[in-house]
């Protein structure tokens, strides 16, 4: 057996399936390696030309640059957190898929987590995301635990609430004003007659989306000079079966109502269901409304009134607003979106009985 010359060793080849490297996607583009982790780090830091150089190198090598290392050498995670109450909710999720998207174009990771409806929980999911290394937060709704901003503040990461709007409160925002949009539903029909209101709202505890939406419709029916009484307002949660059950008691009340007023798209579809298994005809016995524009609303049969909510929009300005706080430049803290009014097939005049 032939040994190697003392003091010499043999150079190690690199494997056909070695993973490759920053090195190597460098070398295919002409650039150097320095230029490649500034391209990585943020894609807007060099030419476009170098740019889509370095972008074929990765595609074509099925390059995957290392997180952990990327991190370390920058002192940044390139990551932000969101936290939902719920991931149930396809509205959530309609906002959420806009906020990626902003945030991939920006070059950075999105971690994601859901409070269901917990205050608490809320504030450990923050402890959580913090503690990974998340750059920045993006909440739902103007109600929290006040540990959050304390954290928040102490590491002085950016965030925002979204969903709500309520420039008084001391905190970013870019959302719109529920009560605001509720109330614009509710005048809505009240110009076309209704008078006997039902009201199926969802919970409010915990949740001021919820409460705004049904203030602003009790508020706007007072304001009128109706009153409606307890019974006629049955909370439940976003939930299809539940909404179901209470369309059900409402229809118990007498004089039956003319009109259901929904929290949201969800509690609209139980209710649109269970009168249709009653033989309830909609909208000329009875109207139903809800609240988000969900994709389905405008496919079911017959078509929901509803109220649209920006959320696509919502997510956008969201990734912008923290981007560019970490960017350092300069923004605007709160932002109020509109929700519309969108006039379908499940209102009408109300029918003398």
């Amino acid at each position: 057996m032939t040994k190697e010359p003392t003091g010499k060793r043999k150079r190690l080849q690199k494997k056909p399936t070695d993973a490759p490297t920053a090195e190597d996607v460098a070398q295919a583009a002409g650039v150097s390696t320095a230029t490649v982790s500034r391209y990585l780090s943020n894609p807007n830091s060099v030419s476009e030309k170098r740019g889509k150089l370095i972008r074929s190198a990765i595609e074509s090598m099925g390059y995957i640059p290392h997180g952990a290392a990327q991190a370390l050498a920058s002192q940044r995670s390139k990551t932000i957190g969101v936290i939902v109450p719920t991931l149930d909710n396809a509205i959530f999720a309609e906002g959420i898929q806009a906020f990626q998207r902003r945030l991939q174009e920006k070059g950075y990771t999105l971690f994601i987590a859901s409070s269901d409806y917990s205050l608490d929980e809320e504030l450990a999911e923050v402890e959580r995301l913090v503690s990974r290394g998340v750059e920045g937060i993006m909440l739902v709704g103007a109600e929290h635990h006040p540990h959050v901003f304390d954290i928040l503040k102490k590491k002085q990461l950016p965030y925002l609430y979204t969903w709500s709007f309520d420039p008084s409160l001391p905190h970013p925002c870019i959302g719109f004003d529920n009560y605001r949009a509720s109330a614009r539903l509710t005048q809505y029909l009240l110009e076309l007659g209704h008078e006997n209101f039902a009201l199926i709202p969802g919970i409010t505890r915990t949740n001021d989306r919820t409460r705004d939406r049904l203030a602003g419709c009790v508020d706007t029916l007072e304001k009128n000079g109706i009153y409606v009484p307890d019974s006629h307002i049955i909370e439940c949660r976003y939930d299809l079966a539940e909404s179901r059950q209470a369309l059900k008691k409402l229809m118990e009340l007498t004089p039956l109502p003319t009109v259901i007023v929904c929290g949201n798209d969800v509690l609209a579809y139980g209710a649109l269901l269970e009168s249709q298994v009653h033989g309830i005809k909609i909208p000329q016995q009875l109207s139903i409304v809800g609240f988000d524009d969900l994709a389905m609303s405008s496919h079911i049969q017959p078509s929901l009134t509803t109220m649209q909510v920006p959320s696509k929009e919502m997510g956008t300005k969201a990734a912008d607003y923290l981007v560019s706080k970490l960017d350092g430049d300069a923004v605007t803290d709160t932002i109020e979106l509109e929700a519309k009014l969108v006039v379908r097939e499940t209102t009408a005049t109300p029918q003398q009985r």
